[in-house]
């Protein structure tokens, strides 16, 4: 569940939130007048969220290429180039 805290908490219980955010590797929603604000997670969690739109944006890229072309390649066909690509780099 969503850790939903008023903005004076990060000042007046910052270990708290930063134990929150890192243990639970949830992030932390701060309000200010009682509207969202900001957003409090460890750098762990952000790297991760980071991480895994690159691939959501990798894997959107390659659905609209193979909707645009016949071509497919085999598991072995990959994984050749994929080696070979290796030995090279």
């Amino acid at each position: 569940m969503p850790q939903i805290r008023p903005i004076s908490d990060l000042r007046n219980h910052f270990a708290e939130i930063s134990k929150i955010v890192h243990e639970n590797r949830e992030p932390v929603f701060l309000t200010k007048n009682g509207h969202g604000d900001m957003v409090v997670m460890s750098i762990e969690h952000y790297e991760d969220m980071q991480y895994n739109n690159e691939i959501l944006a990798k894997l959107q890229e390659a659905e609209i290429e193979a909707k645009n072309s016949d071509v497919r390649y085999s598991h072995d066909e990959v994984f050749k180039q994929l080696r070979q690509r290796l030995r090279k780099g």
